[in-house]
């Protein structure tokens, strides 16, 4: 696996195998989930996401293409979720001001890459837009109410990456999707920390941090991401779209 140095427990794992075993070409596969957000558990499963190309005979017959695969299995008793979509789903998913996908086709944990892996991200700030503070808003919002359900931890982590994710990139215009390394941030509660370490021993809730306190924090930082993106300097719409869609077409036709 490439990347950044890598703290989450997964270089034992041999990870090409669950790649070669897919049924069409994969362009590209990394892993994400809470090991990309650095907040993975001793038990978290190993989510792999990824791109795959569909012969060109699937997309005009009369068959409903399988644009999505999804699987989940054991392996070597770790937990694998893989899923994967074609190429032309991929960057209509990109398209949409997504920044799930977008923290995918950037992961630094990379399984498998291609050079079709690396014109996508090389056109990933095209896509970048001021507009990505919705998604950001909206998965934190989703995240806070299972939380203030529950009192579950990871919800918690999940709504504090997320909204530490938009506010950096609507400052810098760069996707930031690792928790520790957004702590520098100068919005990010103290106590993020703990929280995290706390994840990492499969504790269940946020000890000695009040709920009130909490709740003042992540109302705080909806209102700087609110305010980041009044001043963003990322466009309000991509500009790739032209770039990407050649991609697509010169790389199914070339299949």
């Amino acid at each position: 696996m490439n990347g950044t140095p890598d703290p989450t427990g997964l270089t034992h794992l041999d990870l090409a195998p669950v790649v070669a075993e897919q049924p069409d070409p994969v362009l590209f596969a990394t892993v994400s989930g809470a090991h990309l957000y650095g907040f993975p558990s001793r038990d978290s499963d190993v989510d792999l996401r990824g791109v795959h190309l569909l012969p060109a005979a699937d997309l005009v017959g009369l068959r409903e293409p399988e644009e999505t695969r999804s699987r989940m299995w054991d392996r070597d008793g770790v937990e694998m979720d893989l899923v994967t979509h074609d190429l032309r789903k991929f960057v209509r998913l990109m398209l949409r001001r997504n920044g799930y996908v977008l923290e995918q086709l950037l992961s630094p944990l990379v399984v498998h890459t291609t050079g079709v892996h690396r014109e996508l991200a090389a056109l990933a700030p095209g896509v970048l837009t001021s507009n990505h503070a919705h998604h950001y808003r909206g998965f934190a919002n989703t995240q806070w109410r299972l939380f203030d359900r529950t009192g579950e931890l990871k919800p918690l982590l999940y709504t504090f990456r997320v909204l530490l994710t938009g506010i950096h990139l609507m400052r810098s215009g760069e996707l930031q999707a690792h928790l520790p390394t957004l702590l520098g941030e100068v919005d990010a509660p103290a106590y993020l920390p703990e929280l995290i370490a706390a994840k990492a021993e499969r504790e269940h809730g946020p000890a000695g941090i009040g709920r009130a306190s909490v709740r003042e924090d992540v109302e705080r930082l909806h209102q700087v991401l609110d305010r980041a993106q009044q001043g963003s300097a990322l466009a309000p719409a991509p500009t790739a779209h032209d770039a990407l869609h050649d991609l697509v077409v010169r790389v199914r036709l070339q299949g």
